[in-house]
Formats: C-alpha cells, structure tokens, sequence
C-alpha cells in the first residue's frame, strides 16, 4: 500500500501501489504543464467510508511513496481513462482498471 501525500500541512492517502503508479502518471503530466484539476477519491468501509475532493495546483507540493520495490507495469488503457477524467470538468477520481487490449 502506496501513499499520495500533498500539501503543507499534508494530507496522506493510502492506495494501492499499483493504483498509485497510474495516478502518478497522470498527476505529474498535468503539473508539468502547469495545469490545475481536482482529484477525488473515495474512502473504504475500513477506512470509514465516505469520499474526499482536493484541488491540484502546480505551486502545491506532493510526493508519491510506494511500499514495494518495482514500478508496477502501467496499463495503457487504464492511463487514457484516467487523463480523460482528469481533464474533465469533474477531475480525476479512481476508476476500475479496464483489460489491456491485446498486441
């Protein structure tokens, strides 16, 4: 289990590595080109439930700490949907990974 830590004071999410890898992607293509979008992500019945909303800016720090050793490989597919979301008007939220295509 990854966290995404952002801001100053931080807040620290917990997601799976792999998930995090994704996110990773497309967070970090969208700040590098200094664009600002929401984020979004809901909380399990572990964690107490509910859903959190935050806003991403460029100017604003984060930090992506991974629990494993290896870069997850990243699912094309599952990256595409996510920009997709990011660059919509309700912002990037977790979505389930969709099957890669076949080569």
């Amino acid at each position: 289990m990854g966290k995404f830590i952002y801001g100053t004071p931080s807040i620290s999410v917990d997601f799976d590595d792999r998930v995090l890898a994704h996110l990773k992607v497309v967070i970090l293509s969208k700040v590098r080109r200094g664009e600002s979008f929401s984020f979004s992500w809901e909380y399990t019945v572990a964690s107490g439930s509910g859903h959190s909303s935050i806003w991403i800016h460029p100017a604003i720090p984060l930090q992506f700490d991974f629990a494993g050793s290896r870069e997850p490989r990243l699912n094309r597919a599952w990256v595409e949907q996510l920009v997709r979301l990011a660059n919509s008007p309700a912002g990037l939220r977790v979505i389930p990974e969709p099957a890669e295509p076949a080569p």
